[in-house]
């Protein structure tokens, strides 16, 4: 998954995630299942595939079949009027009387070349517009699909990465068999009928003993298509996994690069798409022989028809041109049934698709949001109370978090819940906003049980600030808006002054338009945060359910946020999850649980008088212990009030989050853990770092998106590997071409045996049957080596493309992920698609190429052998065929261009939506969703209506001038006739080769579209491929420092420092500092000073705009990156884990090459062992994706263990113990201590008890090192920043 589905995810699964897995509760198959299911093989009935046509599309589908089949009728047409040109030529007794003959046949071309040309036209625009519409409309129904599905349904069922792959892949194979094929299947249909139609009324016994021929064709079609359904579901299944890895690889990029993890990443990738390379290659065999028999039982058939007419003419009377009518009527037909193929494997294909999807489509969710029955009460009061609730995950059912759980919460009473990690906490919330429906028990509200309320009307009473606030990648004022239909532009500011959020809002450049990045990743946590609460504040709800809603704010905003939220909470029913002293303090109720119980209840003051023992007081008394200490150089008073929630400096922006979160709790007393803020991934820019200038990126986009070819040389190179197998392929190819050719001389043999006299009409007969007979025999053997020789090296191009591309994506430097347009949904999407698109340029269109060229020489040899003058003329006029298929391709590469980004921008929308899913729910914006979707598909959706009727005129052009042809070869050929410069049969060679060749000639240019699309492909991969990374892991040079020697100093010289992606904002302006080896140093500031932003730098995630960074006096660029990153090990604030088993996840710190004792010792360092060892899986068990089958206390030692694993020299910890509860919280602590001993440690951290400790507190302030010196040192400082800090941290709480 991606970052963006990261943050969802948790969320998602934050829910309730950190109730149960303080339990231990293991289970974690969640995740995987989604990819091990084996890939189920359902098909809907075709007509389904139309189950969403609206009545526009009826009357284009009625207009385009009614044209199909009048267009499929043409040819049946032709051959009747061929069978008179020929008898016309054949029987006229002199050379005069040929051409006044001839003409009078002639004149019906000429109309059947208007009807066909205007027929096709309708043909072809009618069912790519409809087409392109329906599947437009599929693809929003399916978005709005997803989005009504429950909670449930995304912890169990569907990761990120699939709804796009769906969305990407699954909606274009529908497309693909509702669009023009059907016009084509139609047209094919129609010929077929068609022609035995006229081949019954012609000669009905010839055409008896032709029909023989059908029924093993019909076979060998049946069961290419079966087979074809089964191979593309099942390679369709290995690509979606192979989709998964590049999501969640991209989406957690900044952890795979800081352990590394690279070439584990590529491997991963590599082993699925492996598999489907296999699926490829038999799709390849299958189609060839599928082809190959149908062509051997064709000719085999002709053969006999030459035999069987010869002998009818002689006994029936027939003559030559009825035999030849009713032969090519036959043909026309029966290959019109070849031709259906590539159709037949599209509705397969879409088929297959279209179950996968209309089964989402279809599914009612257990919580509908789009249900609208259900009571609306008149007025709501907000009471609200849990009746003897039972609840499991549906992850682990069978673990309880809720067995038999009671609450009540009074309207207008604010409640706080306390407890420790995995008490459930947040379920209750989950309950509230009805994620989940409760196994047994009520969840009432003002006494009606929410099940029977309609639920957007109660959730739209209800605002949810969650902890790590999830905002769509639009703009600001988009997002506060989201929490209310229509909102006007006084509320919002009105919404973001009470939010506190309006002071920093008005510094951006562009002020309530800024745009927040992908999942919010340009702003840092705490103005996150307070956008979320702004969200919150506009809805005007009567219920506020805040869950960790301050904790990522610093001291400063926090205590305005907190006094924003006093001012909102005053009236509403309120539930907080936190473990603030302040916020609960205050609070009219506190309960505290454990193990899903409520254990006591009360206000503050009662529970601290009233139960000086109870579970309430030992987590204050927790606290203080740990506290107390750290005041004293305070004023002791404050210890007491401040118990839980001395926050300590709390540095960082948004790592707060949690952060906050713990300190107080100190413990997990009151927080909890189960969510982690998931700020900005890594290095993110603390909080404004980042407005970019938009301006800026345009100019970046113009250059680097003009079209460029791609040069075909450089794809045939990828191919170099099967070099053999491609020329090969060719020559078998250039066999394949020459078929045609020789049938054509075939033939023209025969029409002149039938004018013959009766006894050598017999005997050569028989001979000629024979020829047709072994020309079947080679299409048999060819054809199917043929593709599959195309096959195998088409599969292998795919295999290296995509992993060449992923492998050069996984060099990227970190900045050119922050990219909006190289966001993991859009990648993922790219990587797809492009790799099937380059393939068709390289294998499917080389076969083509080669084969077409073959035709036209064998044939153009054949025809000047013959009649060179004639061969010349009917040569002038047969460009007019190929100069179709030319312009046709020109016209189609300016439009195509577009399409696929603009794709791109809508599936980022979906990607959104999903991944917040939570959000979305809380907030009913599941209609603004599927609207924003829309609108980015409007503008692929009108050009491929373009394409349509571009499309569908080139086509009625090529008929048009397919037919006249026709026409005026057969008139120059009776004028020579009766000139005497050709015979008849010599007209008929050249004439039946020609067309023959130019047939091959339309067939290359029909496969225009295809290779624009496969040329952009082509060109965007290369420029994946081609992109040097200014920062690359993959890079052998630089230096590296001998093991023993390595010391850990480091020094920031002068550096300065902007985000890539906004230039205009400043974070480091000269700032020096350095720190000495083997010492902690400490890093704190408020929210936007750039505390992250050194830690990105040390791990080079980024370069300095100028200045230097140095490692034991080696600047970091020297170094080599790999290398460099070996001796850093970084635990962040909220670790990104795979889904994948706790020891793969731990053993990733060194690779994947840990052994059982170090995981384990590793484990124990970081305290994880314990809770591991309880799990029933031990450390195979399943962490789900992103790690939410853990809490966020285990996920945090899960991954401190990775970082102590590979034993690093420096050690970057970013918030690491914000997580944790007060008692893990102390061990991890412990536990850092003893890996902080000789090795240089930098920590982000706003808790006292963590920078007090420290060597060196360096105070970071506008981009430089504000003040500098030890604990005691720094408070003496009168007025000084540290001290006014710590100041604020005592009396916030």
């Amino acid at each position: 998954m991606t970052g963006d589905d990261r943050r969802e995810r948790t969320e998602a699964s934050a829910g309730g995630r950190d109730d149960d897995a303080g339990d231990g509760g293991g289970g974690g198959s969640a995740g995987r299942e989604i990819s091990s299911k084996p890939a189920v093989v359902g098909r809907v009935p075709l007509y389904r595939l139309f189950a969403f046509a609206d009545r526009t599309d009826a009357v284009l589908m009625a207009v385009g079949a009614v044209a199909a089949v009048a267009n499929g009728m043409a040819q049946p047409l032709m051959t009747f009027i061929f069978g008179d040109v020929i008898d016309a030529f054949g029987s006229s007794a002199s050379p005069d009387d040929v051409l006044h003959r001839v003409v009078k046949v002639i004149m019906n071309f000429v109309y059947l070349a208007i009807g066909a040309g205007l027929a096709s036209t309708f043909q072809v625009s009618c069912w790519i517009i409809t087409g392109e519409r329906q599947a437009a409309r599929i693809r929003a129904l399916y978005l709005k699909a997803i989005l009504r599905q429950d909670i449930a349904f995304f912890d169990m069922e569907m990761s990120t990465g699939q709804v796009v792959e769906r969305m990407a892949g699954d909606t274009f194979l529908i497309q693909d068999a509702i669009g023009e094929k059907v016009g084509k299947s139609i047209q094919l249909l129609s010929t077929f009928i068609g022609g035995f139609i006229i081949a019954f009324v012609k000669g009905w016994l010839l055409a008896l003993v032709m029909l023989s021929s059908i029924p093993p064709i019909a076979i060998a079609g049946a069961i290419v298509s079966r087979l074809m359904t089964r191979l593309s579901t099942r390679m369709q299944a290995k690509y979606g996994d192979a989709g998964n890895v590049v999501e969640q690889m991209l989406g957690a990029i900044r952890t795979v690069v800081s352990f590394n993890g690279e070439k584990q990443a590529i491997r991963t990738y590599n082993k699925f798409i492996r598999k489907a390379y296999e699926s490829a290659l038999q799709e390849g065999a299958v189609n060839g022989l599928g082809l190959g028999s149908v062509m051997a039982v064709l000719f085999c058939s002709y053969g006999l028809a030459v035999w069987y007419g010869s002998r009818l003419i002689v006994e029936r009377g027939y003559n030559g041109g009825m035999v030849i009518s009713v032969i090519m009527a036959v043909m026309i037909g029966a290959m019109s049934l070849g031709q259906a193929t590539p159709s037949v494997t599209a509705f397969a294909e879409g088929q297959g698709a279209a179950y996968r999807m209309f089964k989402t489509i279809e599914r009612k969710p257990d919580i509908d949001i789009y249900d609208t029955t259900g009571v609306i009460l008149e007025d709501i009061k907000g009471d609200i109370e849990l009746k003897d609730v039972y609840f499991s995950y549906p992850t682990r059912s069978e673990h309880l978090v809720f067995d038999g759980f009671s609450l009540q919460v009074p309207n207008g009473t604010t409640m706080a819940l306390v407890g420790e990690s995995g008490s459930g906490k947040s379920t209750v919330i989950s309950l509230v906003e009805r994620f989940y429906d409760p196994r047994a028990g009520q969840v009432l509200i003002d006494g009606v049980d929410i099940r029977r309320m309609h639920l957007g009307w109660i959730r739209g009473k209800i605002g949810l600030v969650s902890q790590e606030p999830v905002l769509f990648s639009t703009t600001i004022r988009e997002n506060i808006a989201y929490g209310m239909e229509n909102s006007t532009l006084e509320e919002i500011k009105r919404a973001t002054e009470l939010a506190n959020a309006a002071k920093f809002i008005d510094k951006l450049p562009n002020g309530l338009d800024t745009l927040v990045g992908e999942r919010g990743t340009q702003l840092s946590g705490g103005q996150k945060q307070r956008i979320a609460i702004a969200r919150a504040i506009v809805k005007n709800p009567r219920i506020l359910l805040l869950d960790e809603a301050t904790s990522a704010l610093d001291m400063e905003s926090e205590r305005v946020v907190q006094e924003a939220l006093n001012r909102v909470m005053l009236e509403r029913t309120t539930i907080i999850v936190a473990h603030r002293l302040s916020t609960v303090k205050n609070a009219d109720v506190i309960s505290v649980l454990q193990h899903g119980k409520v254990v006591e209840q009360g206000s503050h003051v009662e529970l601290m008088k009233k139960i000086p023992e109870g579970a309430y007081s030992q987590l204050i008394h927790l606290q203080e212990t740990r506290q107390g200490a750290e005041f004293s150089s305070v004023d002791p008073d404050i210890v007491l009030t401040n118990g839980i929630g001395s926050r300590s400096i709390n540095s960082k922006p948004r790592s707060q989050s949690i952060s906050r979160r713990s300190t107080s709790k100190g413990s997990s007393s009151f927080g909890h853990s189960g969510r982690h803020s998931f700020p900005a991934p890594l290095g993110l820019p603390d909080p404004m770092e980042l407005n970019g200038s938009p301006d800026v990126e345009e100019t970046v986009d113009k250059t680097s998106r003009a079209p460029k070819k791609a040069p075909l040389g450089r794809l045939l190179y990828l191919n170099k590997p099967e070099a053999l197998v491609l020329a090969l392929g060719s020559i078998t190819a250039a066999m394949h071409g020459v078929i045609f050719p020789i049938y054509g001389t075939l033939i023209s043999t025969a029409i002149k045996v039938f004018y013959e006299p009766p006894a050598e009409l017999l005997k050569d007969s028989r001979f000629w049957a024979s020829m047709f007979v072994a020309l079947g025999a080679c299409a048999f053997v060819l054809i199917p080596v043929e593709y599959f020789l195309f096959g195998l090296a088409g599969g292998k191009l795919v295999e290296r493309v995509r992993s060449l591309t992923f492998q050069s994506l996984m060099r990227q430097e970190i900045s050119w992920f922050d990219e909006p347009e190289h966001s993991s949904g859009s990648i993922g999407a790219r990587l797809s698609t492009d790799a099937m698109n380059v393939k068709r340029l390289v294998g499917d269109n080389l076969a083509l190429n080669v084969q077409t060229l073959s035709t036209v020489i064998s044939g153009f040899t054949i025809a000047t052998v013959a009649n060179w003058k004639l061969a010349l003329i009917i040569t002038v006029v047969v460009p007019f065929v190929g100069f179709q298929g030319y312009a046709q391709m020109k016209f189609l590469k300016g439009l195509n261009r577009n399409a696929k980004l603009k794709y791109e921008e809508a599936s980022q929308v979906a990607t959104d939506a999903v991944g917040g899913i939570r959000t979305v729910a809380s907030f009913s914006g599941e209609k603004k969703a599927v609207d924003a979707y829309e609108r980015k598909c409007e503008s692929p959706i009108k050009q491929g209506i373009r394409e349509g009727v571009v499309g569908g005129l080139g086509f009625g052009f090529s008929f048009l001038a397919f037919y006249l042809t026709y026409a005026l070869c057969f008139y120059v050929g009776a004028k020579f006739v009766e000139q005497g410069t050709a015979t008849f049969p010599q007209v008929f060679r050249v004439f039946f080769v020609l067309v023959l060749a130019t047939s091959g000639i339309s067939r290359t240019s029909a496969v225009g579209a295809d290779s624009t699309k496969a040329n952009d492909a082509a060109a965007s991969v290369l420029e994946i491929l081609d992109r040097k990374s200014k920062i690359d892991y993959s890079c052998e040079e630089g230096i590296t420092i001998a093991g023993v020697s390595v010391r850990g100093e480091i020094d920031f010289q002068n550096v300065c420092f902007k985000y890539p992606l906004r230039p205009n904002v400043q974070i480091f302006k000269d700032l020096s500092l350095s720190i000495p080896s083997g010492k902690t140093v400490a890093l704190v500031g408020e929210s936007g000073s750039g505390k992250s932003t050194a830690i990105a730098l040390l791990e080079r995630f980024y370069d300095p705009d100028s200045g230097k960074v140095l490692f034991d006096g080696v600047e970091l660029r020297a170094l080599r990156v790999s290398w460099l990153r070996q001796q850093v090990g970084l635990v962040s604030q909220e670790p990104v884990l795979f889904n994948d088993t706790i020891r793969a996840n731990i053993a990733y710190g060194k690779q994947g090459e840990a052994s059982e004792e170090e995981i384990v010792a590793a484990a124990g360092a970081a305290n994880a062992h314990q809770f591991v060892s309880a799990l029933p899986d031990g450390y195979s068990t399943l962490v789900g994706e992103r790690g939410i089958q853990l809490s966020g206390g285990q996920k945090q030692r899960v991954a401190i263990a990775r970082a102590v694993v590979k034993d690093p020299k420096v050690l970057l910890l970013d918030e690491a113990t914000s997580a944790l509860d007060a008692e893990s919280e102390r061990v991890v602590q412990e536990a850092l201590d003893q890996a902080v001993v000789g090795r240089t440690t930098v920590v982000v951290a706003h808790r006292l008890s963590t920078v007090r400790g420290a060597d060196v507190i360096a105070v970071l302030k506008n981009g430089a090192v504000a003040e500098k010196g030890r604990h005691e040192d720094l408070m003496r400082v009168k007025g000084g920043t540290y001290a006014s800090l710590v100041e604020l941290s005592s009396t916030s709480s």
